[in-house]
């Protein structure tokens, strides 16, 4: 039964039953009023009786006390008769007036006209007595009439009540047969209401059987979706790891060569290889963020950022290829609109990658330009208005509603000519509608298309404005110590990357083909970082690392380098007991970082001689991108915060503190890592800021004072140069 029929069934059997409950009320409701009213009409009948009754006891009553004035000549019996004969005459117009039988009417008539008599010989008698003084006037007791009137008053009342008796018997009659009816129309209605209550119990119990059964399919189902997703998810882990796994060999060998001497058609070939491969990592990447998406595990992450510097960077990233077109790009942004600004930089960097890549692949002439403008500002928020215009070939309006959809281009011969998935464009709508955005497209058909996003922000209370300079640090670390590596990694190429990467840096390397060899070779020698690919034959990376810290008791830092590229990776090889994870193809620059963060070495560049023991200016630098007033502001401060707080720290734990402790240690990691000293203090404000033991905190305070002292007096030394 479909759901409307069944709504309509309900209506019909509530109106049915609302109609039938109606009909046997108004029944019920009838009879019951017959039997009240046939109750008051026996009530009146009964007292109609008393008072026949009574008329004639009193009629009798009369005549006897005058016939006992006149028999004793005494005027003393006759008190009271007034009296009497006047209750007599109001009982018969109480009579005449309730009487409804008309067989009675005339009996009624008679029985006043009689007492009417016997009032007219009281008074002859009265008379009599006041004229001569004597009551013994005996012919009023020897007249046949009042015998005549004694008997017919005693007949008529008989008749009357022989009258009464075949009407209260009828009466009765109908009052019987009213409650019987009544009595059954009750029964009908009790019947009724059981009955609709069993069905109504019936239809409940049958529904919740119905709802029980579909729960259990529908868990059943759940099931399998869940079941449906997690191969979903296998199988895109898998799928990211099977492309990205060669990727990472086939990008990374054609960036070896491209730093070799080539001749021109080994350079086009080359460039040829490394075009395929980006493309290639381009849809992989879409793939896994649209299921990223899906699957609501796309996070919005906010941090601070620099929106100048952001663009900057954007527009770096394509200047070549406009170049290669032989395109104009240009980038506009209000000069009102705040700099430093707090959101999602990444996820704002791919909608625009998404955006402009899209520009630049369908406009062969002309121009693409970018415009940000401030759409409205509410305090401390900001809504940025960014505009993507090409005069690319457009898009034909009847596209225009669809143009954001999976897998859908505007036309079929996009695809052929252009390559693509269809998938930037959904990615971007979801990006942005995940921040609470807007998206929309303009377009006219061989003239171009306009892209305009809308995302809300919130403005830092700190503004700063950098100087934007191109990155032009070489990839070779500078260190006294030598560093040794461990390469974990069962593909070949991958191998061969790795030891060109590594000696091009000038490492120190060793490389193992699975985790278990891996594990023998720490047994036997001191590395500085491990390098562990996931997926291994044998004993993969996650194993190899629990059984690095579990079984062997290491501390050496450990990086994940997987072709996984999930969302939740990253927390997996955190959990697990690694330190830091990147995904493949390996990004040099972030490889060589990270390398440098976990080895203690720094890197400067190529004009910088000084060296320091303790502080690390890498990340300092990379934020500053070459401003020097904003590396003297963030250095003095941290001269003058670092001190306060390690005072801070010595009083709480003299007064056994533990609350204030925890909060100085907390609050401290942020004042040390502007200096780079995040790696090397940890481990020992991790310790202050949990800790409950004075003596466990007094040796960590004591060791954390004594680098914070080398620190500021590095820090102090960086000062003065600037």
């Amino acid at each position: 039964m479909t759901q409307k029929r069944f709504i309509y069934l309900i209506i019909a059997a509530f109106i049915t039953g609302t109609t039938l409950m109606l009909y046997i009320h108004y029944n019920s409701s009838r009879n019951i009023n017959n039997l009240v009213d046939g109750n008051a009409k026996l009530l009146r009948e009964l007292r109609l009786g008393n008072c026949l009754g009574e008329v004639e006891r009193d009629i009798i009553w009369v005549e006897s006390r005058i016939r006992a004035a006149i028999a004793t000549d005494d005027t003393s019996h006759i008190e009271g008769v007034n009296l009497k004969i006047a209750e007599v005459e109001s009982l018969l117009d109480t009579i005449e007036d309730a009487n409804v039988d008309p067989a009675a009417v005339k009996h009624i008539e008679r029985l006043g006209f009689l007492a009417r008599e016997k009032l007219t010989a009281k008074n002859k008698l009265m008379h009599e007595f006041f004229r001569s003084g004597h009551m013994d006037d005996t012919s009023l007791i020897a007249n046949p009439r009042a015998r005549e009137i004694s008997n017919e008053i005693s007949q008529v009342t008989r008749a009357i009540f022989d009258s009464r008796q075949s009407y209260l018997t009828v009466l009765s009659t109908s009052i019987e047969a009213d409650g019987k009816k009544a009595l059954q129309w009750n029964i009908i209605l009790i019947v009724i209401v059981v009955l609709a209550a069993g069905a109504v119990f019936w239809f409940i119990i049958d529904r919740y059987s119905q709802q029980s059964a579909l729960i259990v399919r529908l868990d059943a189902s759940e099931k399998k979706v869940r079941e449906t997703a997690q191969i979903k998810e296998n199988f895109l882990a898998n799928m990211s790891h099977e492309i990205r796994t060669p990727l990472n060999a086939m990008l990374g060998f054609t960036n070896l060569l491209k730093v070799r001497q080539l001749d021109g058609q080994s350079q086009q070939f080359v460039g040829a290889i490394q075009s395929a491969g980006e493309n290639l990592m381009t849809i992989v990447n879409d793939i896994l963020d649209l299921s990223k998406i899906e699957a609501g595990m796309m996070r919005i992450e906010t941090s601070t950022f620099s929106v100048r510097g952001l663009l900057h960077s954007v527009e770096t990233l394509f200047s070549e290829k406009v170049r290669e077109k032989e395109l104009r790009f240009a980038v506009d942004i209000d000069k009102g609109i705040p700099d430093t600004l707090i959101g999602d930089p990444v996820r704002l960097t791919q909608i625009l990658v998404n955006l402009i890549e899209n520009a630049i692949k369908f406009t062969d002439k002309g121009a693409v330009n970018i415009r940000v403008e401030n759409k409205e500002t509410d305090g401390s928020k900001i809504t940025l208005g960014f505009l993507v215009q090409d005069t690319g070939i457009g898009i034909d309006p009847k596209k225009l509603a669809a143009i954001f959809e999976r897998f859908l281009q505007a036309e079929d011969s996009i695809t052929r000519r252009y390559g693509g998935t269809g998938l930037g464009l959904s990615i971007v709508k979801k990006l942005v509608e995940l921040q609470r955005g807007e998206v929309s497209v303009e377009s006219t058909p061989g003239k171009g298309t306009s892209f305009r996003v809308s995302i809300p922000y919130r403005i830092s209370t700190e503004q700063f404005t950098l100087k934007l300079v191109q990155d032009v640090t070489p990839y070779k670390r500078e260190g006294s110590a030598p560093v040794h590596l461990l390469v974990v990694d069962d593909n070949r190429m991958n191998q061969e990357l790795m030891r060109h990467l590594l000696a091009q840096w000038q490492l120190n390397f060793d490389i193992a083909g699975d985790g278990m060899t891996a594990l023998n070779m720490l047994q036997e020698k001191h590395y500085d970082l491990v390098l562990m690919d996931i997926q291994m034959p044998g004993m993969d990376g996650y194993t190899a690392a629990q059984s690095i810290r579990q079984q062997l008791h290491l501390n050496v830092p450990i990086i994940a380098m997987t072709a996984h590229a999930m969302a939740g990776e990253r927390e997996k090889c955190l959990s697990y007991g690694m330190n830091d994870y990147i995904s493949k193809p390996v990004n040099e620059r972030i490889l060589h970082d990270l390398i440098i963060q976990f080895t203690g070495g720094r890197e400067q560049p190529a004009s910088a001689t000084q060296q320091y023991q303790y502080i690390n200016l890498g990340y300092l630098q990379s934020v500053s991108k070459g401003n020097r007033n904003y590396e003297k502001k963030a250095t003095c401060q941290f001269i003058e915060m670092i001190p306060e707080e390690l005072q801070l720290m010595q009083q709480a734990i003299g007064q056994h503190d533990v609350p204030a402790l925890h909060r100085t240690a907390h609050s401290m990691k942020t004042s040390v890592s502007i200096m780079g000293l995040t790696e090397r203090l940890q481990r020992l404000l991790d310790l202050l800021e949990y800790t409950t033991g004075k003596d466990e905190a007094s040796t960590a305070f004591m060791e954390l004072r004594n680098i914070c002292e080398g620190a500021l007096e590095e820090a102090r030394h960086f000062h003065a140069r600037l």
